[in-house]
């Protein structure tokens, strides 16, 4: 192997693919996204939790600075 890459499942065992998790403009608002690693990881399960929910939340949400670049 050589890379791990995490897998995503539901509860009934059946395998998510990570990019086809929706992902709500407050996510890609954040600072957060995109980074790599364990930020991707709990980012990836908090938007898996929600799916088909009314309303995204999450509570580690950081505003993009704008001075900042991608």
């Amino acid at each position: 192997m050589d890379e791990h890459i995490p897998k995503f499942f539901f509860d009934d065992g059946t395998e998510v693919n990570p990019d086809l998790i929706p992902k709500p403009s407050l996510c890609i608002s954040c600072k957060r996204d995109g980074l790599p690693g364990e930020e991707d990881i709990l980012c990836s399960l908090n938007r898996m939790d929600q799916m088909g929910e009314e309303e995204f939340k999450c509570y580690t949400y950081e505003a993009k600075n704008p001075d900042e670049e991608d």
